[in-house]
């Protein structure tokens, strides 16, 4: 039986919230906080396979027990329910930084708090932090080793500067924060641009944008549709919206869409992938950050049949989920795994400056 702490001001929504978890007949709440300050002290003494925590609320805010968690050291797999608005989209990825697990919008009320999808979007993100608290720890590698088969195709180093690229980024859970790890470590003259999939629902991806080029030398910028690609600009896919890139004369743009979810996700990083086999640059840095799942994989199967790429993978013990790295690993696409803090040397080592 897993356990649950469910932290919220609302005695509405903790019912909701409970309902939801006990609907698994493994899973049962163990306890209820009205506040950050009285699910503190369950914390301080209890441990819980997985803490689901409101952000507003009074005497502690979520975020305020986020800093509290972090400065005692006190560790916890907690999820944030957020509300979908311009002030819960800048908590959420304050709560993210803070060492939240995950995240999920908040229905704004009781009727749409019942319905199907808060169900099943609440129910997917504890199951995935209860099958991560599950797993044990897995040895880190810091390059492909021999028990992998090898990659397609085996490229050595960038041998031309006259080559033109475009480095092609695909995050789950844990991306967030992950990426504050990679982003601004690029060097403003990165000779590439960069398309980036996180999966995030709509309204969060702005937030999200904004904050990493805060803290980057390139500029990072949710994409638009019809937007020309350049060299050191980062262009994250609208949360909600599927982002493709599309050869126009001797350029590239953006190009967005609504087409249906894949795999139940949309963004996808499958769909990004699979765009880039029909355009016009000589080499795709494909680079897979932390995930549930195995998005990416297929794409950058397709990619390796069709054009010249170099995969660069995140390894198992600085990955928040080893999914989706792993499966492109697994899958033998991979030509360097590394931790997390070097992902961007061996993004600027391949592709280069100008």
């Amino acid at each position: 039986m897993k356990n649950f702490l469910v932290v919220d001001d609302s005695a509405l929504m903790r019912k909701v919230i409970c309902d939801i978890i006990e609907s698994n007949n493994r899973y049962h709440v163990e306890d209820i906080a009205k506040d950050g300050q009285d699910a503190y002290e369950f914390l301080k003494v209890k441990t819980y396979d997985a803490v689901i925590l409101d952000i507003n609320m009074p005497r502690m805010t979520g975020l305020e027990l986020l800093e509290a968690l972090k400065r005692d050291n006190i560790k916890a797999r907690i999820i944030v329910a957020s509300t979908l608005t311009v002030d819960g989209s800048k908590e959420t990825m304050q709560a993210l930084e803070l060492g939240a697990f995950d995240f999920v919008t908040k229905p704004g009320n009781f009727i749409e708090a019942k319905g199907e999808m808060f169900h099943e979007v609440l129910l997917r993100a504890i199951d995935t932090a209860v099958m991560v608290t599950a797993t044990r720890p897995v040895p880190r590698v810091l390059h492909k080793t021999a028990s992998l088969p090898a990659a397609p195709v085996v490229r050595g180093k960038k041998t031309s500067s006259t080559r033109n690229h475009v480095i092609a980024i695909a995050c789950s859970t844990g991306g967030p924060k992950s990426l504050q790890s990679v982003l601004p470590k690029l060097p403003a003259n990165i000779d590439a641009p960069v398309l980036l999939v996180q999966h995030m629902p709509a309204g969060f991806t702005g937030t999200l944008a904004s904050r990493l080029d805060e803290l980057s030398k390139v500029k990072v910028k949710e994409a638009e549709d019809g937007e020309e690609l350049k060299n050191g600009v980062v262009y994250i896919a609208p949360g909600g919206r599927h982002l493709t890139c599309q050869k126009f004369g001797s350029s590239h743009r953006i190009k967005l869409n609504d087409d249906p979810p894949r795999d139940a996700l949309r963004p996808c990083a499958n769909i990004m992938y699979d765009s880039l086999i029909d355009c016009g640059y000589q080499e795709i840095i494909c680079v897979v950050l932390t995930g549930m799942g195995s998005d990416g994989t297929e794409g950058i199967r397709h990619l390796s049949q069709n054009k010249s790429i170099y995969v660069i993978s995140q390894d198992a013990s600085s990955s928040v989920v080893y999914g989706m790295p792993k499966a492109v690993a697994q899958a033998g696409l991979s030509n360097e795994i590394v931790p997390l803090e070097t992902v961007a040397d061996s993004i600027t080592k391949y592709v280069g400056v100008y």
